[in-house]
C-alpha cells in the first residue's frame, strides 16, 4: 500500500541535455514547440478561411510579447510584498515566474493592436488564433510536467505523480498530476474549437467560446493545485478569480456577436464554413450597373446598328467614286 501512496515516481529532471555550454531544459522546449505548432497551425488555417497567412508573423510575435510582458506584470503583482521587501527579486524572476492569465489577457491585447495598426477585422483573426493559443498551452503544461512547476495538492491516489528531481514540486511525495489533466483539457479544447470555427455563426464566436471552456476548466483545476503562492483574492486564487470574469465575457461575446451578425453589422458576418466574410466589390457592382444600361439603350435604338452596317457596306463604292474622280 505504501508504494501505491507514493504514486509515479518522475526521475527525469528538467535539464534534458547540454551542447557544450548551453543546456536544453523540458519547459523551454517544450514552450517552443508549443509556439511553432501554434504558428504553423494558424498559418495553415488562415488560408482556409480566406484571411491573410502573411499576417501570422506579426500577430504571432505582437502577440508574445504583448503576453509575456502582462505575465509577468501580473506575476509581480501576486508577490507584489516580496518586490517590496527586496526589489532586486525582479531581476531574479526573470527567467521563471509567470502567469497564465497575464500572458492571455496581454496577448489578446497585442493581437487588438496588431489588427488595428494593420486595419484588419480583429474577430477574424481572435477566432483563428485561439485553437492555436490552447494547442501551445498544451505543449506547455508538458514544459511545467518536466520542470515540476504548477504542481498539485498531495494525493494517496496511485495516478499521483511523485518528483524526484524537481526545483519547484516538493520531492518524495505524490501529487495530483494538475500539469498533466491542463495538459489534456488544452488538447481537448484544441479539437473543440477546431470543431466550433467550422460551425459558427458569427466573428468572435470561437474566441468567445475558448474564454468559457478554458476559464471553468482553470476554476475547477486550481482547487487541486498545491502551489498556493500564487496570490489569492479572498478565498479564490488570483486566477479563479480573474477566471469568472474572462468566463462572463465569454458568454457576452457570444450573444453579442450572434446578436449584431444578425443585425448585418459587418465585423461580425461570416462566410460559409465559418470562413471570413467577403463583402462583394463595389467594381463589380458598377460594372453590372453599366451592363444593364447599355442593353437597355441598344433594345430602345436597334435601328442605329443597321445603320452604322449599312455604312461600312457603301464604304467601298464611295471610295472606288472617289478614285475614279481623280
Amino acid at each position: 500500500m505504501d508504494s501505491l501512496h507514493k504514486g509515479r515516481k518522475k526521475h527525469m529532471k528538467n535539464e534534458l541535455f547540454s551542447i557544450g555550454p548551453f543546456t536544453v531544459y523540458g519547459y523551454g522546449l517544450m514552450i517552443g514547440i508549443g509556439i511553432i505548432a501554434a504558428y504553423l497551425t494558424a498559418e495553415s488555417r488562415a488560408k482556409k478561411l480566406k484571411l491573410d497567412p502573411e499576417k501570422i508573423f506579426g500577430l504571432v510575435l505582437w502577440c508574445l510579447i504583448f503576453g509575456y510582458l502582462g505575465s509577468k506584470i501580473l506575476y509581480c503583482i501576486t508577490v507584489i510584498d516580496e518586490i517590496i521587501a527586496d526589489p532586486a527579486f525582479i531581476l531574479h524572476s526573470l527567467q521563471n515566474g509567470w502567469v497564465v492569465y497575464g500572458g492571455l489577457i496581454g496577448g489578446i491585447l497585442g493581437g487588438y493592436l496588431y489588427c488595428r495598426h494593420k486595419k484588419v477585422n480583429f474577430l477574424s483573426y481572435f477566432d483563428l488564433a485561439v485553437p492555436s493559443v490552447a494547442l501551445a498551452q498544451g505543449f506547455g503544461r508538458i514544459g511545467c510536467f518536466l520542470a515540476g512547476c504548477c504542481y498539485g495538492r498531495e494525493t494517496e491516489s496511485p495516478l499521483g505523480i511523485t518528483f524526484t528531481h524537481s526545483d519547484f514540486a516538493p520531492n518524495g511525495v505524490a501529487l495530483i498530476p494538475t500539469q498533466e489533466i491542463s495538459s489534456l483539457l488544452n488538447f481537448v479544447n484544441f479539437f473543440i474549437l477546431i470543431n466550433i470555427a467550422k460551425r459558427k455563426k458569427a466573428e468572435g464566436q470561437v474566441g468567445a467560446f475558448y474564454l468559457i471552456f478554458y476559464s471553468i476548466g482553470r476554476f475547477i483545476l486550481e482547487f487541486y493545485r498545491g502551489d498556493l503562492g500564487r496570490g489569492s483574492v479572498g478565498s479564490l486564487s488570483t486566477s479563479q478569480f480573474i477566471a469568472i470574469f474572462t468566463l462572463i465575457a465569454g458568454i457576452i461575446l457570444v450573444i453579442v456577436s450572434q446578436m449584431l451578425a444578425n443585425k448585418g453589422v459587418k465585423a461580425f458576418r461570416v462566410g460559409p464554413g465559418g470562413t471570413a466574410w467577403q463583402a462583394e466589390p463595389e467594381s463589380t457592382e458598377a460594372g453590372e450597373a453599366a451592363s444593364a444600361a447599355e442593353n437597355k439603350t441598344d433594345d430602345e435604338h436597334p435601328e442605329s446598328d443597321n445603320t452604322s452596317e449599312l455604312e461600312k457596306e457603301d464604304a467601298p463604292e464611295d471610295a472606288a467614286e472617289d478614285s475614279g474622280k481623280e
